[in-house]
């Protein structure tokens, strides 16, 4: 072997930028898999609905290519620029949620209001709120974090911003996006050092104002009672939980095959959005399922790693923000795939990465994109050689 030659792997090794790829390759491969099988799930409904099997699959492709551009843009930012405009980012998102409640600006589906039409494309406020909620409460947490540690005020300033969201969120109405914020938010200011009593009190206020959100409205109380035991009403409130356990029941082992499930056919509404996992259930059976449940596993590990590692280092913003977006997109994986398999009552809530939805997907990319960025910066800044030996 030549001399030139004995040289290519360690300048291709050189040429490669230091990021983490495994995590980058979990998310990869949950958004082309996501891809597929969109397009397995969307194909009968689309042709029905619109007369173009792939109306659903091109707007799909249309929302990756355009979060990866967006992806490729934002990672380059500094997460200094991101701390800096955390505050300001989360009154941007409180405006977008009153924007769309204003009668004639917001749209409508299903009777819920949730969407602004900009340039020809549906905004969901909601989904940008989930980020920049992450990067303000990461920002508070290392600006305030002895008056959060030691004194009430502390930990009761976000949780009014919280609760002026929450409230917003809940006029759509989206009790899915609500439980998600709140999760987040909790997760962080319990990371961030609350005292445990505290933490314990809002736990319970939490529950009670769940419970009191559910018992307000007749359709969350059929829900609930639905989830306890949809085989009661199994062609009426139970018809789409019942219909996902038969995909799930069909699927066994090893699934039916990519494109021969019977659900997505007319039986199993929101196939390609809300109830994807049941699609994948399917069609690739219990392996596919724990498949997609360990990548997710991965996205999550990965995460709270990057995020340990940072605090490690005194990046203490980076960090908190990698552990609000670990609990992010855990929590919204775990919810979704709970209600598929009826561990949880039924919400609107996507699987991030994977459901047909163009926002859910943009806003997904680039919660990896930070997290990329932020193992990219300790990576290549003065600690990156011991960051090598972690």
């Amino acid at each position: 072997m030549s001399r030139a030659q004995a040289s290519l792997p360690g300048q291709a090794e050189a040429r490669l930028p230091q990021l983490d790829w495994l995590l980058l390759g979990a998310a990869a491969t949950l958004l082309c898999f996501g891809l597929i099988m969109v397009a397995s799930a969307s194909m009968s409904i689309a042709d029905k609905n619109t007369g173009a099997p792939f109306h659903y699959v091109i707007r799909h492709m249309i929302a990756v290519a355009l979060a990866l551009v967006l992806s490729l843009l934002l990672f380059k930012i500094p997460m200094k620029q991101w701390e800096r405009s955390g505050t300001i980012l989360y009154f941007i998102g409180l405006l977008m949620l009153v924007v769309v409640l204003i009668p004639g600006v917001g749209t409508t589906v299903n009777g819920a209001t949730r969407w602004i039409r900009v340039a020809g494309f549906s905004l969901q406020t909601s989904e940008f709120m989930k980020l920049f909620l992450v990067i303000y409460m990461a920002g508070y947490v290392v600006r305030r974090q002895a008056e959060l540690s030691y004194q009430l005020k502390g930990f009761i300033k976000p949780l009014i911003l919280l609760l002026l969201a929450v409230f917003l969120i809940m006029e759509q109405p989206d009790f899915g996006t609500t439980a998600v914020l709140v999760c987040i938010a909790m997760g962080m200011l319990f990371l961030g050092g609350v005292p445990l009593y505290q933490f314990t009190g809002l736990l319970g206020f939490v529950a009670i104002a769940m419970v009191a959100l559910v018992m307000s409205a007749d359709y969350r109380i059929q829900r609930v009672t639905t989830f306890l035991n949809p085989w009661n009403d199994p062609f009426g409130s139970g018809y789409q939980l019942t219909q996902a356990l038969i995909a799930f029941g069909r699927g066994e082992w090893f699934g039916v095959g990519l494109g021969n499930g019977i659900q997505k056919q007319f039986y199993l509404p929101e196939a390609h959005t809300d109830f994807l996992m049941a699609v994948i259930g399917e069609e690739f059976g219990l392996l596919g399922t724990v498949a997609v449940i360990a990548l997710f596993a991965v996205i999550t590990w990965r995460a709270f790693r990057i995020g340990a590692i940072a605090e490690r280092f005194g990046e203490r913003f980076s960090a908190f923000v990698a552990y609000g977006f670990g609990l992010w997109i855990g929590m919204q994986a775990i919810i979704n795939i709970g209600v598929n398999v009826g561990l949880f009552p039924t919400k609107g809530l996507t699987l991030p990465l994977m459901s047909y939805g163009g926002n859910s997907i943009i806003v997904a990319c680039l919660v990896i994109t930070l997290l990329l960025r932020i193992d990219y910066e300790l990576r290549t800044g003065k600690k990156g050689a011991a960051w090598d030996k972690e």
